[in-house]
């Protein structure tokens, strides 16, 4: 496997975004990956000021990306971007990303994966026809003790699932903040640049994937139930949503940007035959392991007893906290590594290659559209068409 770092492009994440900042500081983590270029801003002269904040060369600071997908392809192979990041609202994941898939450039997307489920299922197809990378930064894959509880599930620890119930809540949007000049709040409630959906596509998509990702479990068929609570905003800002799992499990998922608050509070608690598991974003290092009749067993990241999954994706001494960035960075990582082993021509262990994709990104804009069918239609049962 090639041992050089992958340079990246960014599209999005300039002055005033908040996401850019967090994929770029989780890129860094393990001085795998160099951001080497970038169109930052959908306005050229703040795209180019947000470069230089960054200490990237003017000329590989552009002003659109399709002047930056244009210019990486012409230059030399040891000098131009490997993958681009898309790091911007919703209705500007397509566009670039098809565009750098088809210049020859691998894509690690925000999620969800594009706007609508046509444009997913469309990129879906240029993947396959170009054969680059695509990876969805569902970051909260990335924590070890996640993927502790995958393994436990697909080993067979807790028996067959019958009962998942997942929750998202937030506070931040419980007051009209879009109407105050809220930047983050402006476009995740403006149904132009974020879609269908609001609270359910922002985070509600989260609950989704992590559920299926450490259950190994598609949902079915869901009855959802919307509700705008904020005076004059366009998209829902709280839902609840009733599911049903492949296998026969059942499940409730919950997500909310009004509850007062709170901060993020995604946690997921799991049961099958033979014992549960439970998991709280606020407290990543911990996992708790039910089993019938006996006590609780706290799981912690860092310990001997984890498996190898778990392992590979911590980087600290037990007892010292890993958490968000340290999430992204896993996913970061793991692209990262997967490029290498492309470019050697090698089969990269299934560690590597355990990031979320374009399938996970389809899953996702089926369960927002078939979220905004079923409680437009009154709650009704609606099957997922993924």
């Amino acid at each position: 496997m090639s041992q050089r770092k992958i340079r990246m492009g960014m599209v999005g994440g300039g002055r005033g975004a908040f996401i850019g900042a967090v994929h770029r500081i989780a890129a860094s983590i393990d001085q795998q990956i160099d951001l080497v270029c970038g169109a930052f801003s959908s306005t050229p002269e703040n795209s180019k000021a947000s470069g230089r904040d960054f200490f990237l060369p003017h000329s590989r600071c552009y002003g659109t990306f399709q002047e930056m997908m244009a210019a990486e392809a012409t230059l030399p192979a040891e000098q131009r971007m490997d993958f681009v990041s898309i790091v911007t609202p919703n209705h500007v994941h397509f566009p670039p990303a098809k565009l750098a898939l088809e210049s020859g450039f691998h894509v690690l997307s925000d999620k969800p994966a594009t706007f609508d489920i046509g444009e997913a299922k469309a990129l879906q197809q240029i993947i396959a026809s170009t054969g680059k990378l695509y990876g969805l930064t569902h970051n909260y894959t990335g924590y070890p003790m996640v993927k502790q509880a995958r393994d436990l599930v697909k080993t067979g620890e807790i028996g067959e699932i019958r009962k998942v119930i997942v929750e998202y809540p937030q506070g931040w949007l419980a007051t009209r903040l879009e109407a105050e000049g809220a930047k983050q709040a402006e476009w995740r409630t403006d149904p132009k640049r974020s879609g269908a959906a609001g609270c359910m596509g922002d985070i509600g998509t989260h609950a989704e994937n992590l559920a299926e990702y450490i259950t190994g479990l598609e949902i079915s068929e869901l009855l959802a139930d919307l509700t705008i609570f904020v005076p004059g905003r366009q998209l829902d800002d709280d839902g609840n949503v009733l599911l049903r799992f492949t296998n026969g499990a059942k499940g409730v998922l919950h997500a909310s940007q009004i509850s007062v608050g709170t901060e993020n509070n995604l946690n997921i608690r799991i049961y099958g035959t033979t014992g549960g598991l439970e998991w709280h974003q606020i407290e990543p290092n911990t996992l708790k392991v039910h089993r019938a009749g006996k006590p609780t067993e706290l799981w912690r990241t860092g310990n001997g007893y984890v498996g190898e999954n778990a392992a590979y994706n911590s980087r600290t001494p037990f007892g010292h906290p890993e958490g968000y960035l340290e999430a992204f960075a896993n996913i970061y990582r793991n692209f990262a590594n997967h490029i290498r082993a492309v470019e050697a021509g090698e089969t990269p262990d299934e560690k590597v290659t355990d990031y979320p994709k374009i399938v996970d990104g389809i899953r996702g804009m089926a369960f927002i559209d078939a979220v905004v069918k079923s409680s437009a239609a009154g709650s009704v049962w609606t099957r997922l068409e993924a």
